[in-house]
C-alpha cells in the first residue's frame, strides 16, 4: 500500500492526552524525523501512534536495518525534566501555540516554553551568536537583551550555549 492511501488533507490537530503527546515527541525525536518528514508521516498516516509503527518498515525499505524509533522512557525522561524546569510543552494546534510561528511551512511541531504565553503576541527578537563567546560577545549580548527587555521587546532564545544562553 503506498503513502497517499493513508494521506490526509484536514489540519493538523493537537494531541488530546498525555499518551499523545508522548507519540508526538517520540515520533519527533526518532532518528532520521525531522519537521517535514513529521509532518510527512502525520498526514500519511493521520496520528503520530501508526507513523511510529510504521517506521520500522519504511527505514528498511530505504536499506536501513535495525532501527528502532526513540524509546518512550527517553521521552519521559524529557517531559520530567522540562516539569523540573516549569516548562510546558505547547504542540503546534495548541491555543498557546505561536501564531507567528504558526504561518511557516515549517513551524515546530511542538516547542518548550517557560513564562506566559501572552508575551509571544508582542514583538520579539531573537539574539544569535557564537557558542563559544568572548567575554566581550557575552556583555555585548547582556546589555543588547536588557535594553530590548526594557523597551518592551520580547528576548526569546533557542538557550544553545554561549550568546543565546
Amino acid at each position: 500500500m503506498t503513502g497517499d492511501a493513508f494521506s490526509s488533507t484536514h489540519p493538523l490537530l493537537p494531541p488530546t492526552s498525555e499518551e499523545s503527546r508522548i507519540a508526538w515527541l517520540r515520533l519527533l525525536r526518532s532518528r532520521r524525523v525531522g519537521i517535514s518528514t513529521f509532518y510527512r508521516l502525520m498526514a500519511e498516516h493521520g496520528a503520530a501512534e501508526p507513523a511510529l509503527a510504521a517506521l520500522p518498515a519504511l527505514a528498511r525499505a530505504a536499506g536501513i536495518e535495525d532501527y528502532t524509533t526513540c524509546p518512550e522512557g527517553v521521552v519521559r525522561a524529557e517531559l520530567a525534566a522540562g516539569r523540573a524546569a516549569r516548562a510546558r510543552l505547547i504542540c503546534r494546534g495548541d491555543p498557546d501555540y505561536p501564531a507567528r510561528l504558526d504561518d511557516l511551512a515549517d513551524a515546530p511541531p511542538m516547542l518548550w516554553m517557560i513564562g506566559a504565553p501572552a508575551l509571544l503576541s508582542r514583538p520579539a527578537v531573537a539574539l544569535v551568536g557564537a557558542r563559544n563567546a568572548s567575554s566581550l560577545g557575552l556583555r555585548m549580548a547582556r546589555a543588547i537583551a536588557r535594553g530590548l527587555g526594557e523597551a518592551g521587546v520580547v528576548v526569546v532564545s533557542g538557550l544553545a550555549r554561549g550568546i543565546d544562553a
